[in-house]
């Protein structure tokens, strides 16, 4: 009977060791988990932080017990962050409150992690060198993983393996010059005249998980940055952020930018779940800049931007624009290509070159070039005046259709009675356009100058030439020859 009982109670404790067994399979066994990390991008560090313990689990009946790992109790404590996710009662153990969003969670966590004052130093890192990313031999629990691009997910390895899609995307801009001063009108290239503003959007293609951006903004150096006056998040409201809140920006930054403009903390607590439900996609970036006086001449004033983001400043795609002033060179000549000095002329937009208002002002230079100058702002002159060699070097002005109009010849020449029409491309071909009979318009491409011919004037008979000087003569000798005869005849009678 004794052998009975003993061998019957060995039976009962190997028959509760296999029913355990059924039932835990975490901690206190060798089991470990797998993450692996499909579509990695290369060249990103991938960093895992393990949130939770897994202390037992039973994969059929989806039953699990979780305790907040060591470094993290503090994280979960009440009045902390973790605790708006989570409860944990009186024995420790973790349930999942309902309506919680794991991804808030996930980004707090890391904000958290990387504070560098809470104690969070137990984490694995790897560095991806190629598409794939696998953390083997973990302990079970629940993982918050994070990329050098931005926070991944949060996420249990109780399975025991996990595997999960990179979510974050490599983040492109595109940088467009406003042609005429309004954003709907935007391409990759404009035409200006000196002193004129210019006006750039740069579009932020923003992707989940992101981090840490920073735009960065190199200007051509005959190109003054005045400010950036507007920065809008593309969702339903287009919302305009206040700068020193949601971004700032620095001029003249160490790594030679003209601007860096840097999106704060309180940017990714608003919008970064938005940003992960892909609600919003696009930041839109406004500023301007002034021409300086002394930009060159048909020669693109390139501006670059780019963005950098994440943990490692990682750098996206470049993207650029040109900006271009044009000039109009004229030749004024008489006969067989020689140069006529002091031929005066104004260039107007519009033709009716009756009113000086429509007129642009120029200042000569010390090159005795004439260059554009802002009406309203700085010295200069409406006339511009033929030098030895017959020419009149027009610079600094945009695309577009000008009249040339001679309002003084010099002397002894006819002045033009009509305005020359040129036009001037957005490549900065300069063409002289012609009225046929039909209403339509000739346009002649000109190679060298604008040539403008002068003639001299006829001479004519005055009241003081040859002609009248012979018939005053010829009375005055008819007069005499009459008086001759007159008194001739009178001697004849009285005789």
């Amino acid at each position: 009977m004794k052998l009975i009982k003993k061998i019957a109670a060995i039976m009962l404790s190997v028959m509760m060791v296999l029913g355990m067994a059924s039932v835990v399979s975490a901690a206190g066994t060798t089991e470990t988990g797998t993450i692996t990390i499909n579509d990695a991008i290369n060249g990103q560090k991938y960093t895992i932080y393990k949130l939770l313990d897994l202390e037992s689990y039973d994969k059929d009946k989806n039953l699990y017990s979780y305790k907040p790992a060591a470094e993290w109790k503090t994280f979960f404590e009440p009045n902390e962050q973790g605790k708006e996710y989570v409860d944990i009662n009186a024995n420790g153990y973790v349930t999942w409150k309902e309506g919680a969003d794991a991804a808030t969670l996930a980004q707090k966590a890391l904000a958290y992690a990387k504070a560098g004052t809470n104690g969070i130093n137990t984490k694995t890192e790897v560095t991806a060198s190629g598409t794939t990313v696998t953390f083997s031999g973990l302990d079970l629990g629940y993982y918050l993983v994070d990329s050098s691009l931005g926070a991944l997910c949060s996420l249990d390895t109780t399975n025991p393996t996990a595997t999960i899609k990179e979510k974050n995307d490599i983040p492109t801009v595109e940088k467009k010059v406003s042609k005429d001063g309004q954003w709907t009108n935007l391409d990759t290239q404009n035409s200006v005249n000196l002193g004129d503003t210019v006006a750039f959007q740069t579009t932020i293609n923003v992707k989940p998980g992101a981090d840490k951006y920073v735009l960065h903004d190199v200007m051509n150096s005959h190109l003054t940055f005045l400010m950036v006056s507007d920065v809008i998040v593309k969702n339903d409201s287009d919302e305009h952020l206040a700068v020193n809140t949601y971004y700032t920006v620095e001029q003249n930054a160490t790594d030679n930018c003209t601007f860096e403009l840097r999106f704060t903390d309180e940017f990714y607590k608003k919008y970064a779940n938005d940003i992960n439900n892909k609600k919003v996609q696009q930041i839109l970036v406004h500023y301007a800049a002034t021409v300086k006086s002394d930009a060159p001449i048909n020669t693109a004033m390139n501006n670059k931007t780019w963005l950098t983001y994440g943990d490692k400043n990682t750098e996206s795609n470049k993207s650029e624009t040109n900006t271009y002033t044009f000039g109009i060179p004229v030749f004024k000549y008489t006969g067989s290509n020689k140069a006529l000095e002091g031929a005066k002329f104004k260039l107007y937009t519009d033709e009716r070159c009756d009113d000086d208002n429509n007129a642009l002002k120029f200042k000569k230079n010390n090159d005795n070039k004439y260059r554009y100058v802002q009406t309203t702002t700085q010295d200069g002159d409406i006339i511009l005046t033929s030098l030895k060699d017959g020419h009149i070097d027009i610079e600094g002005i945009k695309e577009g259709v000008y009249y040339l109009k001679e309002i003084e010849a010099p002397k002894g020449y006819n002045k033009l009675k009509d305005p020359i029409k040129v036009k001037i491309s957005d490549s900065g071909q300069v063409s002289i356009l012609k009225s046929v009979p039909g209403g339509t318009e000739t346009s002649e491409a000109i190679t060298d100058y604008v040539k403008v011919l002068n003639n001299t004037g006829t001479i004519l008979p005055t009241t003081g030439g040859n002609g009248t000087s012979l018939i005053y003569f010829l009375g005055a000798v008819l007069a005499l020859v009459s008086g001759v005869v007159l008194i001739t005849k009178q001697r004849m009678k009285n005789s």
